[in-house]
Formats: structure tokens, C-alpha cells, sequence
């Protein structure tokens, strides 16, 4: 076949000859084969990004990133310590895991603003693995070994999905999914530490929200003295941030002074707290060492778990049902505050990349005895906000925990429990969607909207991990629903008018009939020129969707175009059973009538701007629209196509007999069937074109011969001779409704109520 598209409407005359050409099988090998070793070469220089920065390293850059990895490294401490306890495990294994972190993050990482550690949703899923475990083999594993492995196993998952290159599977969870499940989260780890804030106990925690909220409400009389070192410091965090952010707004030439000074309230609040409880409680143990309030005790000095892991099989099976939840958690939290950051601060993130980056981290966190780790949004708009200038702020970060955890943790014996409730309610809080996001869902997406409002609720009422299945599982729904139910529209046009320099320019522009298609009720929206109807996808024409397009553009054209065959001459059982046409008696007239007022069908424009795939289902639909309609009309339609700009898709249609006039005798019926069926007949209803004019021009009936290897010779209107295989390819819409209106007429003499 040629592989030039030349259109032949009036305005397309001109145009150059090679735009959409057919793309061959073997080009597309050679397009995915092309210099492999260089290919390869890319890809293992990608696996580590810090080579293509670290040389161009200076001292300003240096200085940025001191600051910002002082600044998070205060604040990781006391978080790490924190997400710890929800995972319910000794607050060393949060230090470990905020080691391991930051320190290789910056190695594999894409972004500059992101803080790999524990976070609140993770140390949850965490917490309630482990509860699940212990649960089905009572006392033979404890948590961290538990934690250690799912760490091991799930980096191991996101490092080869990394790898292999396929992070584009997290581009099928959309933002407010992400948001809900992340705000039933945040909900249910407020409701779990609200108890550890007042010391009240005797129930289970990490049961579902809403029976955590009942119980606390109930066992409010009992509040204990812990609640004078967790409430004071709860009030005490949200006081120093709000007083900080209404001085800055105040002086804001002083803003960033009040800035460093509110994102240390974590561990001011906690050396306040951590002072008033040694200065209380010292000398107030009882016989059995206990205190009056709860602290948090021994914190092993330095990395005390540092080993090869040990991975149980037995384990790892009891494991298995648990690994699709934490490992969604672990990589989609993290794409999604890495893109985040990457569209505020104007860099693109590599999600495989990210991928490989939190898997390594994992993965060998689990030889220094850390559980899973993913990004911190608090943490990473902390290191964003500080002035961050490359990854390498996650090197100083990981020094200030390992000071932190072999320079300090005697003095963490004395921390209070109740406080590192308020330091976890106050970082989670702020991962709660606000009214303002919420209700951008609502105008952006009612249905959207219905998803998040369903992760929250699951959440809070079942678990976290119902609460992300059943959002991922709604927007996959959402999208299929998308996809098998395409919009579409029947255009009309509108004449558009300008002034430029006393001159009037005029053009034309397509658009919905339905309810004139746009906002202006006074805009006359002008129907295509009787027998011509233009209609446009606006979804890949697929095979979900293929029969739904075909029934509206065949019924469309059983309502408003003229049937070609008058069935009222022929015997009922001579009738299709399906199609029996007018009944008997007085309404056969009026039908007859109204049937030869409607225009008769000579041409379907097909506007494919919004078509990106199609498939062989959808070109066989598509064959048996262009069927189902000459049948109606009884002689036969020609269908043109705009703006087809994919070569794979011009292919897919010149497979399927397109481009031609649809008379043509090598036109297929099928092009895909599922049972063949031959009888060597073609049930065509006419095939005799050889003497009709083709755009105003006319077609030699031999050039349209399936014998003849020739191109097909078309004479415009113009005079001018053009040669193409497929002359019913447009560029624009306007040239495709002008080239079909350009043979109106062709079928008025045949038809039975061309008298009426």
C-alpha cells in the first residue's frame, strides 16, 4: 500500500504528501530494538541518579543541605520513636528504620525534598500484621522479627517491580483515593493514641476506629495522671505553630527565624516534658519498680540488631495474605508525596526509580533491624520548606540519628509516654484531608468525591486494609465504567466571526448538538447538511466499548434518516422476524409519510481527534456499524474519517476496508471472525458504484477492481488529478464534512419515496 495520505475536501488540496504514514509490523521491531547496548548502558547508569549530581557538588549546596538535614533529623527522632509505639514495637526499631532511610535514600533517589522513615499509615499496617500473626501462632514470633520480614519481603517486591520497570501500575490509583485511605488512617491512629494521651487502658487499641472511639468515651473517668504530660504537650505543639505562623505573617521579614523555631516544638516539647517527668517520678517507684506514670524505660544503646535477616518459611507463608496491603502502601505512599513535591519545586520524580530506591532501602534495613519504611509527607515538606538543595541532606539526617541513638538514649528513659501520644496526634492530624481538598473532589469529580468518602468510612469502620481495597478496587471500577461507557456527541457547526484590520475572517467550528453543546443559549448550533452525520468519540475505541457506539450511531440514524427499502411492498413473511416494518391498516400511510420527509443517508463523519487505541473487536464493530446502515438505507454509505493521526489506527482502518468509498468490492465483512463462516456470496444490498462520483470527482470502475493492483484515479472538482489508496482520511474536521457533503444527492432516484 502507498503510504501517503492525501485528502481531497477543499481545503486540504496543498497539504504535504507523507503526514500519517502506515506503520509496518517491522518497523515497530526495529524501533524497540534499536541500539541495544546503549540502551543498556542508560538503564544500569540510571539505577544510581546521584552520578549525574555528585560532581557538580558545591559548598552552596552544602549549606542547604546541612540545614535541611539538622532540620529533619531533629524532628525524625522524636517521630521515629513515636511511629514505633504504633507499630508496638520498642521505640528503637523507629530509630533504626529512620537510619537506614535517609542514609541510602540519597544514593537511588529522584527526588531532593523526599525523608524516607517510619511513617503513621505504614506503622499502623504494621501494628496490625503483627496483631494478625500473633493472633494464628500465639508466642512464636515476636514483633520485630515479624516486622523485620515483612520489611525483607515487601522491598524485595517493590525492588523488582522497580527493576522491571513497571511503576506505571501505581498510575491506576487515583489522588483521592490515596487521600481517603490516607485520611481514615490518619483518623484511626489519632482514635488509638488518644487512650496513651489520657492513660486510660483496659481495652484493645487497634480494633476497629469507631469501637477505639466508643470505649475512650467510655472509659473517660478514668482518665489517670498521664493526661497532665499528654494533653499540656498536645496544647503546648499547636501552640507554638500557631503562634510561629502569626508572627511570621506579622514580621514577615523575620519569617524564616519563626520557622526554624516552630519545627523545633517535636523536641522542645518533648525535652520539657521528658525534664518535668524525671523531676517528678525519680524517687515515686514502687516496690515492684513501677512509676506513676508511664515512660518509656530502657532504649538499647547503638545499632543492637545489626545481622544477616532471618527469613522464616513458615513465616513467610503466614505472611503471604498481608503482603499486597503493606506493599501497596509502601510504594503508593511514596509516588505520591514524591510527585507531589516534584510539581511544587518544578523537577519530574522517575516512579521506577522511587521504586528501586524504597526497595533497596528495605531490603538491606532489614539487615540493621528496621521495619518498613516509605516517604513522609510531614517530614518531607519539612526538608522542602528548609531549603534542601540535593538528596545528600539524607547523609547529615542519618548522623543526627545515629548521635540520637548512641549519645542520648539514657535521657530517653525518662520520655513519657503520654507525650509521644500528643507528638504522633500532632504529625498525623495534618494527613486528614481538609474541607477545602474535599470539596475540590466534589467540583472536580462527584464520583471521585463518593470514592474517598468510601475509604474513609471503610477505614474507620473495618480496617486500613479494607479501607485501600476498596478504593483501588472503586477507581478501577470508575475507569472500566469510563471506558465501556465512552461519551460521545452528534456535532453541528457555529460560525465564528473577526474583525482583523477591517477585514471579517470567518471559520467554522463543530460542536454537540444536545443542548446546543455549549454555555451561550444564544449561539445557534446549525445541524450537518441533511443525509450527513458527524459524530465524536471522545474515548479509545476499544473493545468494551464498541458495541455501545454502534448502537447510538445506528440508532441514531433509524430515528432521523429515511429507511431505503419500503417494506409495506413486501409480504409480511417475506420480513426479516426482526425488522417487520409497518403494520397492517391506516398507520402503514402516516408512517410512509413520515419516513420521506427525513433525509436520506449518504455519508458518516467519524471525528477521531480523542482516539488514541483501537482494536480488532472495535474495527469489526465498526464494520458492522457501516453494515447495519447501508442495510437501512439500502445502498451504500461512505464513512469518513478526521484527523486519524495514529499510524497504527490509519492501519487498523484500511484492515477493516476504511478509507475507500464503501462500495468498494474489497470491502470485508469481517476482519476477526471468532467461527469462520464462507458460502462464497457477499451479502452486499448494492455493489453497482462504477459510475459514481466520488467528492465531486469520478471513480473508474476498474480502478476499484480487487484484480487491480493500480492506484485508485480520482479527478477533483478542481480538475486536478489525485491519486491515493485512501482518500476518505482527513486532516481536519471541516475538509471531512465538506468532502462528504461534496456527493450529496447521488441516491435521490433510487430510493421509494424519492416522489414523496
Amino acid at each position: 500500500m502507498s503510504k501517503t495520505v492525501k485528502d481531497f475536501g477543499k481545503r486540504t488540496i496543498g497539504y504535504p504528501e507523507e503526514i500519517v504514514p502506515v506503520i509496518s509490523t517491522k518497523d515497530w521491531v526495529k524501533g524497540c530494538t534499536r541500539d541495544p547496548r546503549k540502551r543498556i548502558i542508560d538503564y544500569l547508569t540510571s539505577l544510581f541518579p546521584i552520578l549525574t549530581w555528585i560532581t557538580r557538588y558545591n559548598v552552596q549546596w552544602l549549606t542547604g543541605d546541612v540545614i535541611a538535614g539538622l532540620t529533619v533529623g531533629i524532628v525524625v527522632v522524636p517521630q521515629g520513636m513515636s511511629y514505633a509505639q504504633i507499630a508496638t514495637l520498642p521505640v528503637q526499631y523507629g530509630l533504626y528504620s529512620s537510619f537506614v532511610g535517609v542514609f541510602l535514600y540519597c544514593f537511588f533517589a529522584t527526588s531532593k525534598d523526599v525523608s524516607i522513615g517510619p511513617v503513621a499509615v505504614m506503622s499502623l499496617t504494621v501494628s496490625q500484621i503483627i496483631k494478625y500473626v500473633q493472633e494464628k501462632h500465639p508466642n512464636q514470633w515476636d514483633g520485630p522479627s515479624i516486622a523485620t520480614t515483612l520489611s525483607f519481603i515487601c522491598g524485595f517486591i517493590v525492588l523488582g517491580m522497580g527493576l522491571l520497570r513497571i511503576g506505571w501500575l501505581v498510575e491506576f490509583i487515583p489522588a483521592p483515593a490515596v487521600s481517603g485511605f490516607m485520611t481514615g488512617s490518619a483518623i484511626s491512629i489519632v482514635a488509638g493514641q488518644v487512650p496513651g494521651l489520657m492513660g486510660i487502658t483496659g481495652f484493645d487499641t487497634r480494633a476497629a476506629t469507631y469501637l477505639v472511639i466508643i470505649n475512650t468515651l467510655k472509659r473517660l473517668p478514668k482518665t489517670t495522671l498521664d493526661a497532665a504530660w499528654g494533653l499540656p504537650a498536645l496544647v503546648g505543639l499547636y501552640g507554638i505553630r500557631m503562634v510561629c505562623d502569626y508572627l511570621s505573617k506579622r514580621y514577615p521579614q523575620r519569617a524564616r527565624v519563626f520557622f526554624f523555631m516552630s519545627i523545633l516544638r517535636n523536641a522542645l516539647t518533648l525535652v520539657v516534658f521528658t525534664i518535668a517527668s524525671w523531676l517528678y517520678v525519680r524517687h515515686r517507684a514502687d516496690s515492684k519498680g513501677k512509676y506513676p506514670i508511664k515512660i518509656l524505660g530502657n532504649v538499647p544503646r547503638g545499632l543492637q540488631h545489626v545481622r544477616p535477616p532471618t527469613i522464616d518459611p513458615e513465616l513467610v507463608s503466614v505472611l503471604g495474605s498481608q503482603l499486597p496491603i503493606a506493599t501497596i502502601i509502601l510504594f503508593l505512599e511514596h509516588i505520591a508525596i514524591s510527585k507531589s513535591f516534584g510539581r511544587l519545586n518544578g523537577y519530574k520524580i522517575n516512579p521506577n526509580q522511587e521504586l528501586i530506591a524504597i526497595g533497596v532501602t528495605n531490603t538491606i534495613g532489614s539487615v540493621f533491624g528496621a521495619y518498613p519504611a516509605t516517604g513522609s509527607f510531614s517530614r518531607s515538606a519539612l526538608k522542602s520548606k528548609s531549603g534542601v538543595r540535593t538528596p545528600l541532606a539524607g547523609i547529615v539526617t542519618a548522623i543526627v540519628v545515629i548521635v540520637a541513638l548512641y549519645g542520648l538514649t539514657p535521657a530517653f528513659f525518662w520520655i513519657p509516654n503520654a507525650s509521644l501520644s500528643a507528638v504522633i496526634i500532632h504529625a498525623v492530624a495534618d494527613l486528614v484531608a481538609s474541607p477545602q481538598q474535599v470539596y475540590s473532589y466534589w467540583r472536580v469529580s462527584p464520583l471521585e468525591f463518593v470514592i474517598w468518602l468510601a475509604a474513609v468510612f471503610v477505614t474507620v469502620f473495618t480496617t486500613i486494609e479494607y479501607g485501600i481495597y476498596v478504593s483501588v478496587v472503586a477507581s478501577l471500577v470508575l475507569l472500566l465504567i469510563r471506558v465501556a461507557r465512552p461519551r460521545g456527541s452528534f456535532l453541528g457547526k457555529i460560525s465564528l466571526k473577526k474583525d482583523t484590520l477591517g477585514s471579517q475572517e470567518e471559520r467554522e467550528v463543530f460542536v454537540p448538538m444536545k443542548d446546543n453543546g455549549i454555555i451561550n443559549s444564544e449561539v445557534t448550533v446549525v445541524p450537518p447538511s441533511p443525509g450527513i452525520i458527524v459524530y465524536r468519540l471522545e474515548e479509545s475505541y476499544l473493545y468494551p466499548n464498541c458495541s455501545i457506539v454502534n448502537d447510538v450511531i445506528v440508532d441514531y440514524v433509524k430515528k432521523h434518516m429515511r429507511r431505503g427499502m419500503d417494506l409495506s411492498t413486501i409480504k409480511v413473511g417475506d420480513r426479516p422476524w426482526n425488522d417487520p416494518g409497518p403494520g397492517r391498516g391506516n398507520s402503514d400511510l402516516s408512517e410512509q409519510e413520515a419516513n420521506a420527509r427525513k433525509p436520506i443517508l449518504h455519508a458518516v463523519v467519524l471525528d477521531f481527534s480523542a482516539i488514541s487505541h483501537v482494536d480488532t473487536t472495535a474495527i469489526q464493530s465498526l464494520i458492522d456499524t457501516r453494515n447495519g446502515l447501508e442495510r437501512w438505507a439500502n445502498h451504500p454509505v461512505d464513512f469518513h474519517f478526521a484527523t486519524v493521526l495514529s499510524p497504527w489506527i490509519r492501519r487498523a482502518l484500511i484492515a477493516g476496508g476504511f478509507g475507500l468509498p464503501g462500495s468498494s468490492p474489497t470491502v470485508p465483512q469481517e476482519i476477526a471472525a471468532v467461527v469462520p463462516y464462507r458460502d462464497g456470496l457477499r451479502d452486499r444490498i448494492s455493489t453497482d458504484l462504477r459510475e459514481q462520483d466520488i467528492e465531486g470527482g469520478r471513480v473508474d470502475s476498474e480502478s476499484l477492481s480487487s484484480n487491480d493492483k493500480k492506484t485508485p484515479r480520482f479527478e477533483g472538482q478542481f480538475g486536478t488529478v489525485l491519486h491515493s489508496e485512501t482518500p476518505f482520511f482527513h486532516l481536519d474536521l471541516t475538509s471531512a464534512v465538506s468532502a462528504a457533503e461534496s456527493g450529496l444527492g447521488r441516491w435521490e432516484s433510487t430510493q421509494p419515496f424519492a416522489t414523496a
